[in-house]
Formats: C-alpha cells, sequence, structure tokens
C-alpha cells in the first residue's frame, strides 16, 4: 500500500519515515525539490541516531530509506496512493485547496487525512465532492518518536474511512484515540490551557520557566514541561492555535500578553533561537530574559 505525505517539513517529514519503518511504500511531496531533499536527509539522519543508539539496524534503516520517494509533481504523488496525509501550514483555506486539488487527482477509495491540531475537520471535508474519506490524523511532535495519534471523526466521516485510519495507525505501531471534531479536539484543547496557564504564571512572577517546567515533569510526569513545549511546536504556532479556540469555545483561551510580545519580537522558540528558552544548534542552553541561567 502507498502512504503519499504533502509537506516535507518536520511533521511531514516524520510521519513519512513511521510510515516507511512500518513497511509502507510512501511518497514524500513538497512544491519544492530541496525541501523535498532536506525532508529525506532529515529522516536519514533520524535513522542514523537510531543506530547509533541501537534503535534501529542498519539493515531496517536502509529498507525504510528505499521504501521513500520524493517528488514535487502533485498528480504523480497521489495516483498510487490508498492514503494521503496532508501535513502543511496550519491554514484552514490552504489545507481546503490541498485536499480539493488532492481529489481531484485520486479516485473515491482514496483516504483523505489532514495532520491539523486544531482546525476543523468538517470544514475541510465540506469543499470536497466527496467528503466521506476525510479523517484527521493528529500526529504529535517529532511524529516518529512520539506514540500518540489522535484521529478526529468528520461529521461527514464515514465508518469505511474510520476504519481505515485506525488500521493504519495500529500499522505504524503508534497509539489512538478516537475523537468526535471539536474546537481542538481532545490533546490541543487540554495540552493548550496548561501551556497557557504555565505562560501567565511566568508573567506574575511566580516561578521561572525552568522551574515551572520542572514541576510538572517531577509532580505530574509530564515528558517535557509546558513552557519548553511551548518553544518546540513554535510561539507563534500555540499563539494561533489559541486565538482559534478563544474564537470557538471563549475566554478562558486567551492569549497571555507575554506569548504575544515573544511573538511580535520574532522570539518564536527553538526555531527561532530563541523564545522562553535560548536555543543553540536545537538544545536549549538558558532562559531569555531575566531569570537567569537554566539549571
Amino acid at each position: 500500500m502507498q502512504v503519499t505525505v504533502l509537506g516535507a517539513g518536520s511533521m511531514g517529514h516524520g510521519i513519512a519515515q513511521s510510515s516507511a519503518m512500518a513497511g509502507y511504500d510512501v511518497v514524500l511531496r513538497d512544491i519544492e525539490a530541496e525541501r523535498v531533499e532536506n525532508g529525506i536527509e532529515e529522516i536519514r539522519q533520524n535513522l542514523e541516531g537510531g543506530v547509533e543508539r541501537d534503535k534501529v539496524s542498519e539493515a531496517e534503516m536502509e529498507a525504510t530509506l528505499d521504501r521513500i520517494e520524493g517528488e514535487t509533481d502533485l498528480a504523480a504523488a497521489v495516483s498510487d496512493a490508498a492514503l494521503v496525509i496532508e501535513a502543511v501550514p496550519e491554514d484552514m483555506e490552504l489545507k481546503k485547496d490541498v485536499l480539493s486539488d488532492v481529489e481531484a487527482e485520486t479516485d473515491a477509495e482514496t483516504v483523505l487525512a489532514s495532520n491539523t491540531s486544531s482546525l476543523s475537520v468538517t470544514e475541510m471535508a465540506s469543499a470536497l465532492e466527496h467528503p466521506e474519506r476525510v479523517v484527521g490524523l493528529h500526529f504529535f511532535n517529532p511524529p516518529h518518536l512520539m506514540d500518540l495519534v489522535e484521529i478526529v471523526i468528520a461529521e461527514q466521516t464515514d465508518d469505511r474511512a474510520e476504519s481505515f485510519a485506525v488500521d493504519y495507525v495500529r500499522e505504524i505501531d503508534k497509539e489512538d484515540i478516537v475523537v468526535r471534531d471539536s474546537a481542538g479536539f481532545a490533546t490541543s484543547r487540554l495540552g493548550l490551557v496548561t501551556g497557557l496557564e504555565a505562560i501567565r504564571m511566568v508573567e506574575e512572577g511566580v516561578a521561572s520557566p525552568a522551574d515551572i517546567d520542572e514541576a510538572m515533569k517531577l509532580g505530574y510526569g509530564y515528558p517535557m514541561g509546558p513552557i519548553e513545549l511551548g518553544d518546540h511546536v513554535g510561539l507563534d504556532v500555540r499563539l494561533h492555535i489559541a486565538e482559534h479556540l478563544r474564537e470557538e469555545l471563549g475566554e478562558r483561551f486567551r492569549p497571555p500578553q507575554a506569548l504575544r510580545q515573544k511573538v511580535r519580537a520574532g522570539k518564536l522558540g527553538k526555531k527561532s533561537g530563541e523564545g522562553f528558552y535560548v536555543w543553540e544548534d536545537g538544545e536549549r542552553v538558558g532562559m531569555s530574559g531575566d531569570w537567569g541561567d537554566d539549571e
């Protein structure tokens, strides 16, 4: 079975890697050849890291890479796919356009999935002639390491597409939860509440970002604290999701002023080198602002 992933960024190439490691033939498509090449190179580096940690064998690495094909032409990328997963930026109109273009190049049996973390899958599906084959597959970053995939069932999703999505997630050795389409689903809604409150605590001087994060890791078993997670996800992404959920669900999702200020200053987290923490070569090396050393 062929899986096509649209978008070769951090989410897209991770989804492609997970699918290929499970034995699927994968086409990784982006609009520019350089983006596709960079995505495949990231997969190679991930696998090489797995080999170094004895998590992946050399043979498994080579077999995985052999199953991945890069492509820039949309029609060629999706024509033989049983499943197409879009992993383009979180913009509703863009996602609608992408899914509509895919529908025109595939038959009605191909399942179409969105990797959205908060946008309405029902609204996306409404743009298609066959909305019943659309489902949400919300992977978590980094997809090749995180166990959970949130399967989002739109109002139009039929039983076949739902069953197909569940089977696929389990075949790639992930854990699934199935939720009905609603603003923020289950995970983004709950995770964002914690992240926004943590930022408010920083605003109010309750504790440093590092101490808040450490409290949630040691006290509640979080693998990563909510403020550091925001830096990983991107503070601009956090802000966008918060504004969307505020519009849909009310003032409890109002973004803190400190989050807005970070985004206005271009301090977006790990990807820009500074957010609530300072980052160098992808590693956390200190805290931003007046909090002192990150110990």
